[in-house]
C-alpha cells in the first residue's frame, strides 16, 4: 500500500494531475491560431510547389513538419518549418542554390543562416518560416544531409502520436523548458523536440514518464531489441531513431542535462508545484556579489577573453566548452586545485572562468625524475647539477627512490600563467585562428561589470539545482 509520501499516493496522483491541467491550459494554442496554422501550412506547400514549376526549380517534394505540422509547439514561441525536398541525384551545390532560390520567392525579409549549408528564415503570411533544402530519399537510415529523414518522423508520427498526447508533448516541453534543458542545440545540449514526442509515445504522457526517469541511471539505454545506434562511450542516453535504427535520437543530450532532468522527475513527483513548469525568472549575480562571495569562500577567480570568431552556435559551442576544459586542465598541470569553471559566448568575445583555492603557487616547484639505474637518471642528474641557477634544493632521492630537485617558480600568479599557455592549448581549430589576436587572462578585480560576466560568474558561483534557487 503506498503511504502519503509516494508518488503513486492517489492524493499526490490527483494534486499532481491538477497542477498538469492548470500547466496546459496556460500554454495550450489559441484554436484560432491552430486553424489558421493549417491553412498557412497548406497554402505554403502550394505555393512552394507552384514558384517551383513557374521557375524550373526541380522540386520533388514540399513538406511541413516539426511541432507546427503536429501541434506540438509551445505556442509563444514557434517557427513553421518548410522543407523542400529535391531528387537525390541532384548535386549538392545546386541542392543548395535551387533551395534558396525557391526560398527567395516565397519568403518576404529572407535571411540567410546556415547550418549543415545555407538556408532562409523570412516571413509568410503573418508567420516566421524556415525554409530548408534536403534530398527526397527512400531510405532514411541512408540520407544525404541531416533534414533526409525529416518526411519519415513526420509519417511515423502521425501514426503513433495519438490526439490526446499532443497535450502531453507540450507539457513535457514546458517541463523540460523550465529546468532549462529543452532544446538539442548546442548551446542547450538539451532534449529535442522529437525525442519528447518519441518519449511521450514510449511512456503514454508526463507524469508516467517522469516516474520512470525517477529511477534511471546514466548512461541511460532505452534502446529497441535488435537496434544498433551507434554512440560514443560517454553517450549520456541511447534512444534509437524508429525509422533508423542505427541513428541515436539524443545524440545531443549531455549528461548535465539529463541528471538534472531525472532529479527533478524524483522532486516534482514528491513535492509538486506550478513552478516546475513556469519558474520565477532570476537575476544573474551580479559582479558585487560575485567577489563577496568570493572573499567568504576564500578563492581565487580569474577571468579568460578569446574573441568571438564567426561560426554558428552548433560549431562555436562544442569548442568553447573544449577551451573550457582546457584552461581547467592546464591549470590544474600548473599545480593549482580547481575547484570550477564555466564559459558564456558573448556578442564580440568569449568568456572562460575559472574558480581555484588560491590565485598563487608556493615558489618551489618539484622537478621529479627517473629512479637511478635507468639510462637517462645520469642525464637528469648532469642537467640539473647542485649549483645551477634556479635549484633550490637537490638533486635528492624521494621515498620512493625516484630522483628529484626543488627549483624556483619563475612565475607563481594564475592569470600570467594561462596566457602564456593559451597559445597551446587544445581549444578547437577555429578558437586557436581567431585567438591569434590575443588571448587574455585576469583576475575578478580586472573585468567590467557587463552581462555576459555577470552570466559568468552566476554559472561559476551559484551553482543550484533550479528548484533550490532563491
Amino acid at each position: 500500500m503506498p503511504g502519503p509520501e509516494s508518488p503513486t499516493d492517489p492524493s499526490r496522483v490527483a494534486e499532481r494531475a491538477a497542477l498538469e491541467r492548470e500547466a496546459a491550459r496556460r500554454i495550450a494554442p489559441d484554436p484560432g491560431l491552430l486553424s489558421r496554422l493549417a491553412e498557412v501550412r497548406e497554402h505554403l506547400v502550394r505555393r512552394a510547389s507552384t514558384e517551383a514549376n513557374h521557375r524550373g526549380i526541380p522540386l520533388r517534394r514540399a513538406l511541413v513538419a516539426g511541432s507546427a505540422a503536429r501541434g506540438t509547439f509551445l505556442h509563444e514561441r514557434f517557427d513553421i518549418d518548410l522543407f523542400l525536398l529535391f531528387p537525390p541525384d541532384l548535386p549538392r551545390e545546386r541542392l543548395e542554390a535551387e533551395g534558396l532560390r525557391l526560398a527567395e520567392a516565397l519568403l518576404e525579409s529572407p535571411e540567410k543562416h546556415y547550418a549543415e549549408h545555407p538556408y532562409l528564415r523570412g516571413r509568410f503570411e503573418g508567420f516566421t518560416v524556415e525554409a530548408v533544402p534536403g534530398f527526397a530519399v527512400e531510405d532514411p537510415s541512408r540520407p544525404q544531409t541531416a533534414v533526409d529523414r525529416t518526411p519519415f518522423h513526420q509519417e511515423y508520427l502521425s501514426e503513433h502520436l495519438a490526439p490526446g498526447q499532443v497535450e502531453e508533448v507540450r507539457l513535457t516541453k514546458q517541463f523540460l523548458r523550465g529546468l532549462g534543458v529543452y532544446g538539442s542545440e548546442a548551446k542547450t545540449a538539451g532534449f529535442s523536440g522529437y525525442l519528447v514526442e518519441l518519449l511521450i509515445v514510449r511512456f503514454g504522457d508526463l507524469d508516467s514518464l517522469l516516474r520512470a526517469a525517477q529511477g534511471w541511471q546514466l548512461p541511460v539505454r532505452l534502446a529497441t531489441p535488435g537496434s544498433r545506434p551507434a554512440v560514443p562511450d560517454d553517450v549520456a542516453m541511447i534512444f534509437d531513431d524508429p525509422v533508423d535504427p542505427h541513428r541515436n535520437v539524443a545524440t545531443a543530450l549531455s549528461a548535465e542535462s539529463l541528471a538534472r532532468f531525472i532529479l527533478a522527475a524524483r522532486e516534482f513527483l514528491r513535492s509538486p508545484t506550478l513552478a516546475a513548469f513556469f519558474p520565477e525568472p532570476r537575476s544573474p549575480l551580479s559582479l558585487a556579489g560575485a567577489k563577496e562571495r568570493v572573499q567568504a569562500r576564500g578563492t581565487h577567480v580569474a577571468v579568460v577573453r578569446l574573441p568571438r570568431p564567426s561560426l554558428v552556435d552548433d560549431i562555436l559551442y562544442p569548442q568553447l566548452r573544449k577551451a573550457e576544459r582546457s584552461v581547467g586542465g592546464e591549470a590544474s598541470r600548473l599545480g593549482f586545485e580547481v575547484l570550477g569553471t564555466s564559459s558564456v559566448a558573448g556578442v564580440k568575445d568569449l568568456w572562460i572562468g575559472i574558480e581555484t583555492s588560491s590565485g598563487t603557487l608556493t615558489h618551489v616547484r618539484v622537478q621529479h625524475g627517473p629512479p637511478p639505474g635507468l639510462a637517462h637518471s645520469e642525464a637528469f642528474l648532469a642537467k640539473w647539477t647542485a649549483g645551477t641557477a634556479g635549484i633550490l634544493q637537490g638533486p635528492y632521492i624521494r621515498p620512493d627512490g625516484k630522483l628529484a630537485v626543488d627549483v624556483a617558480r619563475e612565475e607563481i600568479r594564475l592569470e600570467p600563467l594561462l596566457s602564456e599557455a593559451a597559445p597551446g592549448l587544445a581549444i578547437g581549430r577555429d578558437l586557436r585562428e581567431s585567438s591569434k589576436t590575443g588571448v587574455s587572462a585576469r583576475p575578478l578585480d580586472g573585468v567590467d561589470d557587463t552581462p555576459e560576466i555577470a552570466e559568468l560568474l552566476d554559472r561559476l558561483l551559484n551553482k543550484r539545482l533550479p528548484w533550490n534557487r532563491s
